[in-house]
């Protein structure tokens, strides 16, 4: 049975990782002795500690994906982690109706654009890391999904859809992956204290906090402790699964 690496000899790439959940998983990931590439399409808030780098990366971009996978690999030699974090929202009903008519629509642009990070990108990234990880004799891929591909979500057509498509794609990674030593998991976050979630009106903040049954949203935290578990050994059995981080979020209530 090979030796298994220390944190200080893995190396682990968190895209979307300048700010909200990516930028806590990767200072997270940092703090554990991890080696941290840390891919967005721009830098945000200060590098985590330690060893780590910052690469401009557009995940829906085949090649730059493709770039960035060589330049780790180029400067640490593996990927032992990839965390398929970056993501967007255009939100919108699917038709606004008003006094019998149609009023408005979600928009092709906004549809596809969100089809295009979310769900593209994790695949784009997940298929360039792959050999690499392979070669490497075995790995850990990470999917960003969310409660609302699990159940859905009002005006969330495109971002639910991308969500339980990440969800599917875990499933048959993991059927395909594991015979190489790669787990592959997704993580569902509920309702998450971010920047983008706390520009919202108080009167939807407090909504969400009504919805969650410990009484308060998640901190980016919470979820960057959950991708550390399950990047981890204490993990090392757990494959295919969708580990809900959401304070016990009951929906419709």
């Amino acid at each position: 049975m090979p030796k298994r690496k220390t944190q200080a000899e893995r190396v682990a790439v968190v895209t979307g990782g300048a700010a909200g959940i990516g930028l806590a998983t990767a200072r997270r990931f940092a703090r554990e002795g991890y080696r941290v590439a840390v891919w967005d399409v721009k830098a945000g808030g200060p590098e985590p500690e330690g060893e780590t780098s910052f690469q401009a990366v557009d995940v829906t971009d085949a090649a730059a994906v493709e770039a960035a996978v060589a330049e780790v690999v180029s400067r640490w030699g593996r990927i032992d982690v990839l965390v398929n974090n970056a993501g967007i929202v255009r939100d919108g009903l699917l038709v606004k109706w008003k006094d019998g008519r149609k009023t408005g629509e979600m928009s092709d642009r906004d549809f596809d654009a969100v089809v295009s990070v979310n769900l593209k990108g994790v695949f784009l990234c997940t298929r360039a890391v792959a050999p690499t990880m392979i070669a490497g004799g075995g790995g850990v891929i990470l999917n960003a999904s969310s409660v609302v591909g699990l159940y859905g979500n009002f005006g969330q057509t495109n971002y639910a859809a991308t969500k339980a498509g990440v969800i599917s794609m875990t499933k048959t990674w993991a059927r395909e992956l594991g015979r190489y030593n790669i787990r592959v998991n997704a993580v569902a976050p509920g309702f998450i204290a971010t920047e983008m979630v706390a520009a919202m009106p108080e009167k939807v903040l407090q909504g969400m906090v009504a919805h969650t049954p410990l009484g308060r949203m998640g901190r980016p935290e919470d979820i960057a402790e959950a991708y550390l578990w399950l990047a981890s050994d204490a993990a090392a059995f757990v494959h295919g699964t969708v580990l809900s981080v959401d304070g016990g979020l009951v929906v419709g209530t």
